[in-house]
């Protein structure tokens, strides 16, 4: 049973309806497009005089424009709606080494993509990434930008508006929302990479069929994003779901965040490659990619770091099961590209131990692009919800009413 704050609760207005309707219509354009406005009225439920002005609203935000005419037996031939793909998010994704800048429209389609280092200076790497986005700004000139959108391999608070963990970065707590902000002159929002790919498989995947699902993110470490009962957990300060940093032996590795024997330490790219190296002596340089390369050559000692590293991850997945009960565990990250030889490994170790029931599906993120397209909704989120609140439909919408009439 769902608790009810009554000592912080808001009466339902006129204007509460209007614009919870508003972005339900907006939302199903999103998902069915194109569509008319009578498959809308049908589909929602709402009136089609109620359909009829909140579409021309969108029209005038310029949400919304006209697609195809439709054809009918008889009748009067219907105009299908769909959103605006001329307007654009730019998004980055932040990984120890390298950054990822690119802009998506309003349909997570990517229009460009560029990397550029990371560095250990937050302020320096801040700065560079504000530039890149500023000369793209200015390349794509023609599009409407409705906000940036950042992932990172850490935790941001909303409360103190900073990112308050990201061993792996090896940054301190950094403002790098505001930073942006200020040298771009466009609203900025920042999440967590795992949390992103939740947000990639809710808007641009099957994840809105699915209630309960974990996200893993495999990489330099080892993320997880929550959805429970059809909502991403952020927790305080934005740290739910750290479970990379639950220590599985004290006396194990050290790791990024100070502990030692995190699941991390077993499970991350990092670990694949530590286990080659201590196989091997001259594997100095060698990268993750190099390390499927040589498994798919048929390299017996980067094929035996791989399957080490797998099964770890596949074993540390059994906590997320025993607490958490997902339907799905999604796994992101480059060695979903040889799923057929990592994924039975992964499901045998999940399945094993079980306190009961059957156990989750563990599948691959679909495409490559979770992170970058978990950023576009990010911002987008703003408008369509679900995650959005009633009020940011209304104050959002006469924003871009403002600038666009400006």
């Amino acid at each position: 049973m769902k608790r009810i704050d009554f000592t912080n609760t808001q009466v339902a207005s006129s204007q509460t309806a209007r614009d919870i309707n508003r972005g339900v219509v907006l939302n199903l354009i999103r998902r069915r497009q194109p569509i008319s406005r009578a498959d809308l009225a049908r589909v929602s439920g709402l009136q089609r005089s109620t359909v009829s002005l909140i579409t021309e609203q969108l029209i005038r935000e310029r949400w919304v424009v006209h697609g195809p005419i439709g054809r009918l037996p008889r009748g009067r031939r219907p105009t299908f709606l769909r959103l605006n793909d001329r307007r654009a998010i730019l998004v980055a994704d932040l990984r120890p080494a390298q950054t990822t800048v690119g802009i998506a429209d309003v349909n997570g389609n990517f229009l460009s993509q560029e990397t550029m280092p990371t560095t250990r200076d937050p302020g320096f790497t801040a700065g560079a990434l504000a530039a890149k986005i500023r000369h793209l700004m200015q390349v794509y000139s023609d599009r409407v930008f409705e906000g940036v959108g950042i992932s990172i391999p850490g935790r941001f608070s909303d409360v103190s508006r900073r990112i308050v963990f990201a061993p792996n970065l090896g940054w301190p707590e950094f403002d790098i929302k505001g930073t942006i902000e200020d040298a771009t002159g466009m609203r900025v929002e920042v999440e967590n990479a795992a949390n992103a790919c939740v947000l990639a498989e809710v808007w641009f995947g099957h994840g809105e069929q699915v209630r309960d699902f974990v996200v893993v993110t495999v990489s330099e470490g080892i993320g997880t994003g929550v959805f429970a009962n059809g909502q991403l957990i952020r927790g305080m300060n934005g740290m739910a779901g750290e479970f990379g940093h639950v220590s599985l032996d004290p006396n194990g590795p050290s790791c990024t965040c100070g502990g030692r024997g995190c699941w991390e330490v077993y499970a991350s790219n990092r670990a694949a490659l530590r286990y080659y190296h201590e196989s091997i002596k001259s594997s100095d340089g060698l990268t993750f990619q190099d390390l499927l390369v040589l498994a798919e050559s048929g390299d017996l000692l980067a094929v035996k770091a791989l399957d080490r590293m797998v099964h770890a991850l596949g074993r540390g997945m059994r906590m997320l099961v025993a607490g958490l009960a997902p339907e799905e565990i999604v796994v992101v990250g480059e060695l979903t590209r040889q799923w057929r030889r990592f994924g039975p490994a992964i499901e045998s170790e999940v399945a094993m131990v079980l306190p009961g029931g059957h156990p989750p599906h563990v599948r691959p993120a679909e495409g490559i692009l979770a992170r970058l397209r978990g950023t576009v909704a990010l911002v987008l989120q703003k408008h369509f919800g679900p995650l959005a609140s009633p009020q940011e439909f209304a104050e959002k919408g006469s924003r871009q009413i403002r600038s666009l009439a400006g």
